[in-house]
């Protein structure tokens, strides 16, 4: 019942095509968002990083410019050209006010030092300090100088380290600069000098640039040393961190990667600054949790209001299939009633739309049953008291049997066997033609009653009629229509017997001719022309009954008709002139099995 029921096949209809269009809508509505929200969020990003990669090569660009400004200055040239005049106060004066320039200048520059090319002297001052002159480079910064002289814009941007501070027991980040001054306009390297920046500014400048909360921002050097990192826990170990390698290895200058490595799976966007700025790198990583965060509260409100509106949908669906359903449950209901005998159903209005309709039609069909039940019932009274009368008039015909046995026994009494045997083929002819409840004979049935009949007609007729029946002993058994043959031989007597020549001949044979019974009577008799040949056929395709006379060929007639009734079209009856003389019928009988065939299961 669950699965023919058509209120439950309404309702999964109905909830399919609801929930197929509010799910797909929550889905492509969701990623429609989610791409939307990545393509806005990695734009916005890119454009941010720019932003921040302009406002970097500002501010380093400033800072390089307070180095490139010494070249401005022919007295600390000359100095630097001839370190000799050191002992110069005036020339020493020039220089520590240099220094202090620079120095005082930014507010994030915390050191200047001046380490000249040969190693042996040092000029350095800081804010907690005054300028200090020395004679010894650090072994540990000459690889930054060399760095520096082989840039091709003499500088190198040493990341951010921790620095000592004296007479302070802790240490500061720094950011160092370092420029190769060289013997302008020849390429001889003079000094390095190298300016201790705080990167306080720098780190200003990137927490503008992402979101604490939802994103990551890292600033690279062009080595990929990380000088700031908004996640302590990142550290720039390549082996950990192959993302770095990864965009260390790209040749685009800025872009986007999809990147999933340890507990990190989103985008990131990188840019980087111009070499002439030290050539930093500005990575942006963005987790898709974040990134589409938007999306997920987009998909749940989405979803809270089609689940609300499915729930409308679902009770909706529930009124209209038991509306629908309902009158048809209660209409199936009326209709097993009936299966079970019960007529006297309770009218019941099922409304005014097509089931209502139906519902009145069924009532409608129930009262015409009811009364045709009624008529039926009189006339199986009216059939009863036709049987009571059926029953009297069978009187006569036994009467007339026993007659005809008491008559041939008088005969065999007075010795008159040829009366017996007269009486006795004539009962057999009418038990025979009386007996109603056979519709379909074996053929040797069919042909004792014909013989029986052709018998009586010889003691009637003597020396003037002879006949000749002739039956294939396998046929014999072959079930035909009752009295099929006894018409056609007595067309013979009615038609061909009184104009022959001679005696009167009539010849009957049986016989199997492939997949058919032949049966064909054939006489004497002066036979019949073309044109009534072709009256009879025209009878025989007509379908009226209520021509009388002997033109009418009522017997051929009624043979050819219960051909058509027992074998449809599969038997055929054919009428012709033989070519020795006389007329000749043929039947061919489409062979069956006994019970095959009768006349109610045809037209």
């Amino acid at each position: 019942m669950l699965k023919t029921s058509i209120r439950n096949k309404l309702i999964v209809l109905l909830m399919i095509t609801t929930i197929v269009p509010f799910g797909s809508s929550i889905i492509i509505t969701y990623l429609y968002t989610k791409d939307s929200i990545e393509e806005q969020v990695v734009e916005e990003s890119s454009n941010l990083l720019y932003q921040g990669k302009v406002n970097l090569e500002s501010y380093m660009n400033e800072l390089n410019g307070l180095t490139l400004s010494l070249y401005n200055n022919p007295d600390f040239i000359n100095f630097m050209r001839s370190p000799g005049q050191e002992n110069n106060y005036l020339t020493i004066g020039i220089v520590k006010n240099v220094v202090q320039t620079i120095l005082y200048t930014g507010d994030t520059i915390n050191g200047v030092r001046i380490s000249f090319a040969d190693g042996d002297r040092v000029i350095s001052a800081t804010k907690r300090s005054t300028v200090v002159f020395s004679n010894k480079v650090r072994d540990s910064q000459w690889e930054s100088f060399r760095n520096a002289e082989r840039s091709p814009y003499n500088m190198y941007i040493e990341p951010t380290h921790s620095q000592e501070e004296k007479n302070i027991n802790r240490s500061k980040d720094i950011v160092t600069i370092h420029r190769a001054f060289r013997n302008v306009p020849g390429d001889e390297v003079l000094a390095y000098i190298s300016l201790e920046v705080s990167p306080d500014k720098i780190i200003d400048l990137s927490r503008n640039l992402y979101n604490a909360k939802s994103e990551e921002f890292y600033l690279l050097s062009s080595e990929g040393e990380m000088i700031y990192s908004s996640d302590r826990d990142v550290s720039d170990d390549g082996s950990n961190q192959k993302w770095i390698k990864r965009i260390m290895e790209s040749k685009d200058i800025s872009g986007t990667l999809e990147w999933k490595e340890g507990s990190f799976n989103g985008v990131m966007m990188y840019d980087q600054l111009p070499a002439s700025a030290g050539g930093w790198l500005l990575v942006k990583r963005v987790p898709y949790v974040n990134l589409y965060e938007s999306a997920f509260s987009v998909a749940k409100i989405n979803i809270l209001f089609g689940v609300l509106g499915l729930s409308l949908v679902v009770l909706a669906t529930l009124f209209v299939s038991f509306k629908i359903t309902s009158p048809i449950r209660i209409l199936l209901q009326n209709i097993q009633q009936v299966e079970k005998g019960n007529m006297k159903l309770q009218s019941e209005s099922f409304g005014s739309d097509e089931i209502g309709i139906l519902g009145f039609r069924f009532q409608q069909m129930i009262e015409r049953i009811n009364h045709l039940i009624n008529r039926e019932y009189k006339l199986e009274l009216e059939n009863k008291t036709n049987q009571l009368k059926v029953l009297q008039s069978q009187i006569n015909p036994h009467f007339l049997y026993n007659a005809l046995q008491s008559i041939g026994t008088i005969a065999l009494k007075n010795k008159v066997p040829q009366i017996y045997s007269l009486i006795t083929h004539l009962s057999k002819i009418m038990r025979y033609g009386m007996n109603m409840e056979e519709d379909m004979v074996p053929l040797s049935k069919e042909i004792n009653y014909t013989n029986a009949y052709l018998l009586l007609q010889k003691e009637r007729f003597g020396e003037n009629l002879d006949y000749n029946v002739e039956v294939e002993e396998e046929v014999k058994e072959i079930p035909v229509p009752k009295m099929i043959l006894q018409p056609l031989i007595e067309n013979y007597f009615k038609h061909g017997f009184d104009i022959r020549d001679g005696v009167g001949r009539i010849w009957l044979s049986c016989f199997r001719d492939e997949g058919e019974l032949v049966m064909m009577v054939r006489d004497n008799g002066v036979g019949v022309t073309e044109s009534r040949l072709r009256e009879i056929g025209d009878h025989f395709r007509a379908d009226a009954w209520n021509k009388t006379g002997d033109e009418t060929n009522i017997g051929l007639k009624n043979v050819y008709v219960r051909l058509k009734l027992y074998y449809d079209h599969q038997a055929t009856l054919q009428l012709e002139n033989h070519d020795g003389g006389g007329f000749m019928v043929t039947m061919r009988l489409p062979i069956r099995m006994e019970g095959e065939a009768n006349e109610s299961n045809h037209h």
